[in-house]
């Protein structure tokens, strides 16, 4: 570190302050006669240092010091520790992670550092020796971005990559942007063997009952020229349809689409099956199932906006993910003000309104008296005052045309839905919205979800909040700007889902209907893995909704086929939960009973199991894939009896270290060292008088 003094006036105030320190220290020590002259001198010079670094403080000098840093560079050995990687047998993977062991050595001789990151993410720097090879899907993207993100503003220069190129899940890893060489180890068998499979079976996740609905399946071949085989569509073992394709290459390609629909509300599990043909070396991937939720219909938003604004657009990208949801866009400034809201809707959000202008104000009016739930996104254009008496969960003093530039920070102990804390932290990273400038107060059965962020301080203000306590459920969104929180999102992660897993869950908070019965029941989850524990939370409440305890639980679980299985069990204070395992693949239902004061009770509900198993359905590797990724971004491909190569190509290519300089600014007088210097001079001065006999 390298400190240097600044003046903010001219150093010759130096020699005025030593000036003032001497005749100060002369004046008050010439005449002292019951000190001997050595003693008289000391204590002048140490009341004249006394003086003048006081009258130094005074001058107001800066200290700028400048502290470099040198941080060596970081090397990731990202491993694909997927079930497809155990393919070629135990004795290989055992070379594997030797010869990786070694890599890693070898490259650490060279005063680099590197860490081991595997697809689970919760693992941290494993060791390779410990790492098993049994993850049900690749992620291959994912795991590059996961590295990206937790290594952003360190000197990490390459990620070598194991894999065998079977990306089952997420997005391809070659359409991702990153700042670090990607250099790729190949391992698995590339010889195309003959084999019929289902790659993919694209349907829309929700149906409405009675209406017809496409499933389209995408089968490839390969060594079944001029063959021909059945393509099955199947609903609890009963064939609903089937469809006859003949493959006219040696390598083809189909696609089958069946049109059928529902008669029953509920998730619906679909199978399509291919009929298998002599000499199939894997017949796993002839099968695979989609699950349907069927419903009745959608819930219907109502979005009034004063005008056009970037936010409505990315509000209704949104809600538009959702299936369940309908938006429907009404712009104040051009839609007849008559016709809004005559359409019926179960939720409304105001954009920017009541208005500064008051266009809008019977239309708001109007709406509002429906009661019901209602989101308020609040802007320039907004009328706070009036804002502040047509809800009841918050106030806000400002004064018109001020606002401030702010970002977002969760609020760690809000719990009325569930989000997770350390991927919100995305949001201290995107631009600052427009919020009101004034004294917010949330009022009474309020709760928030985002404070307001001003710089690297996080105010009480909030910046998204919610009310469920009263008659009108509501929220307010009191600023403008998260269009481009989503397109910065999208930048830093190639994901947009924080922000609008936020917006989405406030919605969905608001518009839940109140639960007055006395039994929930309720899977953790709406689907487990074929190797998870299902796991039930059980609540029972009295007549003023009172959690009680010590109640058994009768719980049937009923499969696709009819078959039921009974559970009973009791909940206490300690344990609340049920877990049931062994259960198959499929969609179940469940009945919870019991007694709560004397009065039947009664739930259900459904789960789906599925067989998550991606990787047995690919048997061969694509090193195509990981040599693109590599020439991608400015690395090489190795295959895994090439590790040695590797090894030389980066003892070559060293990266240089990273240098960091911070230059800091501190005035003097903030120094704590200058107030224990001072207070020293002062204590020796006052100390030595009072012994020798003098105050």
């Amino acid at each position: 570190m390298k400190s240097e003094l600044i003046f903010q006036s001219s150093p010759w105030f130096i020699l005025l302050c030593l000036l003032a320190g001497g005749i100060y220290a002369f004046v008050l020590y010439q005449r002292k006669n019951n000190f001997s002259t050595i003693q008289n001198r000391l204590l002048a010079c140490v009341r004249g240092l006394l003086v003048a670094l006081l009258a130094f403080l005074l001058v107001n000098p800066l200290l700028r010091s400048n502290k470099t840093t040198i941080e060596k560079p970081a090397v990731v050995l990202a491993i694909d520790n997927s079930s497809s990687m155990a393919q070629g047998g135990q004795e290989k993977l055992v070379q594997l992670k030797e010869n990786l062991q070694k890599l890693k050595e070898g490259i650490e001789a060279k005063n680099i550092n590197v860490e081991i990151k595997t697809l689970q993410e919760e693992a941290d720097n494993t060791e390779i020796n410990t790492i098993k090879f049994g993850e049900k899907t690749t992620d291959l993207s994912g795991l590059l971005a996961n590295i990206k993100n937790n290594y952003e503003g360190r000197n990490l220069t390459d990620v070598i990559l194991v894999s065998d190129g079977i990306a089952n899940a997420g997005i391809s890893p070659t359409y991702g942007k990153y700042n670090f060489n990607i250099h790729t180890i190949g391992l698995g068998d590339t010889t195309q063997k003959k084999d019929i499979k289902i790659n993919t079976i694209n349907a829309n996740r929700i149906a409405y009952l009675g209406n017809k609905f496409p499933i389209q399946a995408e089968i490839s071949s390969y060594g079944y020229q001029g063959k021909s085989t059945t393509v099955l569509l199947k609903q609890g073992g009963k064939v609903l349809d089937k469809q006859i394709i003949s493959f006219d290459k040696a390598m083809d390609l189909k696609q089958v689409t069946f049109y059928t629909s529902a008669d029953q509300k509920g998730m619906q599990r679909y199978s399509i099956e291919v009929a298998g043909l002599t000499g199939e070396f894997l017949s796993k991937n002839n099968l695979r199932d989609v699950y349907i939720d069927v419903v009745d219909g959608k819930e219907k938003i109502l979005l009034v906006a004063l005008a056009p604004h970037p936010d409505i657009k990315a509000i209704k990208a949104i809600i538009e993910k959702n299936e369940l949801y309908e938006l429907n866009v009404k712009i104040i400034q051009s839609d007849n003000l008559n016709e809004i809201g005559t359409q019926p809707f179960d939720v409304l959000i105001l954009h920017q309104l009541p208005d500064l202008y008051g266009a809008g104000g019977s239309v708001v009016s109007r709406l509002l008296a429906l009661q019901k739930p209602t989101l308020f996104v609040l802007g320039s254009q907004t009328n706070i005052a009036s804002f502040n008496g047509l809800q009841q969960t918050l106030s806000i003093i400002s004064q018109r045309g001020r606002a401030d530039k702010v970002t977002a920070k969760f609020n760690a102990s809000f719990n009325l839905f569930n989000l997770d804390g350390d991927k919100l932290n995305i949001l201290e990273k995107l631009p600052p919205v427009l919020a009101p400038f004034g004294d917010y107060k949330p009022a009474t059965g309020s709760e928030i979800i985002l404070y307001q962020r001003v710089g690297s301080l996080v105010t009480p203000k909030p910046l998204l909040i919610a009310n469920t306590a009263n008659a009108r459920k509501s929220a307010v969104l009191a600023g403008e700007g998260i269009w481009q929180w989503r397109l910065e999102e999208f930048a830093l992660t190639d994901k947009q889902e924080i922000v609008d897993e936020v917006l989405m869950k406030t919605l969905q908070l608001i518009s839940v209907k109140d639960d007055k019965r006395k039994l929930r029941v309720y899977p953790i989850a709406p689907e487990f893995s074929i190797d998870e524990k299902v796991i039930f939370e059980n609540e029972a409440y009295n007549d003023i909704y009172e959690r009680i305890y010590n109640q058994t639980i009768k719980l049937d679980i009923t499969d696709e086929k009819g078959s039921t299985k009974t559970y009973n069990y009791t909940i206490s204070k300690e344990n609340t939960r049920f877990e049931i395992t062994g259960l198959s693949e499929g969609v179940y239902r469940y009945k919870a009973s019991t007694q709560v004061l004397g009065k039947s009770e009664v739930v259900d509900g459904q789960f789906i199991i599925k067989n998550t198993d991606l990787e047995s359905l690919t048997n061969t590797a694509d090193f195509n894939m990981l040599r693109t990724l590599a020439q991608q971004n400015n690395g090489k491909f190795f295959v895994a009896s090439q590790l040695e190569k590797l090894k030389e190509y980066l003892s070559s290519n060293q990266s240089p270290d990273k240098v960091t300089s911070i230059e800091e600014m501190n005035e003097f007088i903030n120094l704590k060292w200058i107030f224990f210097v001072l207070l020293t001079l002062a204590s020796v001065e006052w100390v030595t008088r009072k012994y020798l006999g003098s105050y």
